[in-house]
């Protein structure tokens, strides 16, 4: 059937329900055929660029050596380790959740972005010249070196896990979700084919290939964000007609994002200084998927300036992924933003809006026509970026802290191997978890709550290990153990009894007292089996706070330390003028 406009053609900036419904048909077969276009050929872009990276090293030779392929020969310099920093940890699960949190409660999530900044700062001051210092090649090599080999182990196991299933899983569940309401095609087949284009550069280019794809797919993501952003912006009128409808409707409380005690969300102010650190911590500290792009650092400096640009980056999520879900709330309650396509009834015949199809819907509804590919190149940045930097830790550990472990003649050529047939191991499996996962409402909370509880044993072990020299490798040990099966004990009993006192307290405040049980728990065994430092493992933690402070810096504005107090007074500033 052939569709032709017979009126007048229709403003640039129209969107799609404006338009009569003959011209919105033709206009929706050529979006969907032009955005399939859009992002079909942005995958083999990235495919192209990735399989490129990974056959230049820094010496312009193939990556057959196992620093090369696993570490990028440690040639990066502090552009691509921040943008690489940031593309790892934005996934398509923050573009849809974090619009989805905006929409159910404001402005409040974005403390998980801006936090981040903090956390970042004890990066960048204590634990990247730790590491870089060290000489480690993963996280857990780092805690046989200052613990013991048990410790390197459960790290290994912990580090394996977590990357499967919050790194690559939940991003595959959030990219299916968007791609399926887009473009209705089914979730598992659009997620495989993605996946395994993913797969093939990063398993075929190693880090440095994923860092250059993740460079690029950074501008990408931020670049459709501004778009939806802006859009939104201008359809509501502005900031201050925004603020009106939430005064009008008595929502102003959902621009703070410190709220009282009591508050009705769960995260009141104290939990997020006192939970989110635990979580930060671990995150992006101690963390193989995140570190390991400082770890491929070309010295300290680009180390360090390379995770504060990361720092001062984070500060656009608040805007860019979390306030056009507060604008469209707006737009709905002015009429301006039809929510019938997400509203179902439940059992007593109750309108409930399923907020987790929000982000998809403003694409639809908001976007002037020709700028839904746009979005979806930045959900494919999201999701792609954060597959393949799972995956190359994935591997990076598998051959570093389990095949050369038991092989350790191994040859670089047999340790890249096995990375690549663990990362291709990782990928499927991912892909068996993904009807599980989905299981939960909001994906962004079911991550957090599963970082809540796996989180506050390692964080207590990397910190006491780095600043406290009297940490033992036996406390560590049973720290790690004892810990984890804590969290876990905890996590399964409040999902199978609901109605337990420990279900009800809210999952930051878990993280704190989890983390307040652990560190009590390695400081007494610390006492009971006291450190016993080998020749050279004293070298393995700072002997005072002030030891990595003294270590030079560049000159002039591109000094760590000089950037380290931008970042602080920029992130106390914000928190004050949305408190």
């Amino acid at each position: 059937m052939e569709y032709t406009i017979r009126r007048r053609k229709p403003a640039a900036a129209a969107t799609l329900n404006e338009l009569p419904p003959d011209d919105r048909l033709f206009i929706q077969t050529l979006i969907a055929t032009t955005d399939i276009i859009i992002a079909a050929g942005y995958i083999l872009l990235i495919l192209l660029v990735g399989l490129w990276a990974g056959r230049k090293t820094s010496r312009g030779n193939m990556p057959g050596s196992a620093n090369e392929y696993f570490l990028a020969g440690k040639s990066l310099k502090w552009p691509a380790i921040g943008l690489a920093l940031f593309a790892t940890n934005i996934s398509t699960v923050h573009l849809v959740s974090l619009a989805q949190s905006g929409f159910d409660s404001g402005l409040l999530n974005g403390n998980f972005e801006w936090m981040a900044a903090f956390t970042l700062i004890l990066l960048a001051l204590f634990f990247a010249p730790f590491y870089i210092r060290s000489g480690v090649s993963t996280l857990p090599d780092f805690l046989e070196k200052r613990y013991d080999r048990a410790c390197r182990d459960w790290l290994t196991i912990i580090s394996l896990a977590s990357a499967v299933i919050i790194h690559i899983a939940f991003s595959m569940l959030a990219g299916g979700i968007v791609l399926k309401t887009l473009f209705n095609v089914d979730m598992y087949t659009s997620v495989i084919i993605i996946s395994l284009v993913t797969g093939l550069y990063t398993i075929t280019g190693g880090l440095k290939a994923v860092v250059i794809t993740e460079s690029i797919q950074t501008v990408v993501l931020v670049a459709g964000a501004l778009v939806i952003s802006y859009v939104a912006y201008k359809k509501i009128g502005g900031w201050s007609p925004m603020v009106d409808v939430l005064t009008r409707d008595g929502e102003l409380q959902r621009l703070s994002m410190l709220r009282p005690a009591g508050d009705s969300s769960g995260m009141p102010w104290y939990a997020v200084f006192l939970g989110y650190p635990i979580l930060g911590i671990w995150y992006w500290c101690a963390d193989q998927t995140i570190v390991q792009r400082v770890l491929g650092a070309k010295d300290l400096n680009h180390a360090r300036v390379g995770v504060l640009f990361c720092g001062f980056i984070k500060i656009l999520p608040v805007f860019i992924f979390v306030l056009p879900g507060l604008m469209a709330f707006a737009l709905y309650r002015t009429g301006s933003l039809d929510l019938s396509s997400i509203t179902s009834m439940d059992g007593s015949g109750n309108a409930v809006v399923q907020s987790k199809g929000i982000y998809t819907l403003m694409i639809t509804q908001l976007l002037p026509v020709g700028l839904v590919g746009v979005l979806v190149a930045a959900l494919l940045s999201g999701l792609m970026s954060q597959i393949s930097g799972a995956l190359n830790s994935i591997s990076t550990m598998i051959s570093y802290d389990v095949y050369k472990r038991t092989r350790p003649q191994a040859t670089d050529r047999q340790l890249v191997f096995a990375g690549k047939v663990s990362a291709v191991i990782a990928l499927l499996f991912s892909l068996l978890l993904l009807p599980l996962l989905n299981r939960y409402e909001s994906i962004f909370n079911g991550l957090n709550d599963i970082i809540a509880h796996l989180a506050p044993p390692i964080t207590c072990v990397f910190v006491l290990g780095i600043f406290w020299g009297k940490a033992s490798a036996r406390s560590a040990r049973y720290t790690l153990w004892i810990g984890s099966a804590l969290g876990a004990t905890v996590f399964i009993t409040n999902k199978l009894l609901p109605q337990n006192p420990a279900a009800a307290i809210p999952f930051m405040m878990m993280a704190f007292y989890l983390f307040c049980i652990c560190l009590l728990m390695q400081v007494l065994l610390s006492f009971a089996y006291p450190a016993v430092h080998q020749e050279g493992r004293e070298t393995y933690f700072w002997k005072s706070f002030y030891e990595p402070l003294r270590i030079r810096g560049w000159r002039g504005i591109g000094n760590y330390k000089v950037l380290t107090l931008a970042l602080l007074v920029s992130m106390t500033l914000l928190f004050y003028l949305f408190r």
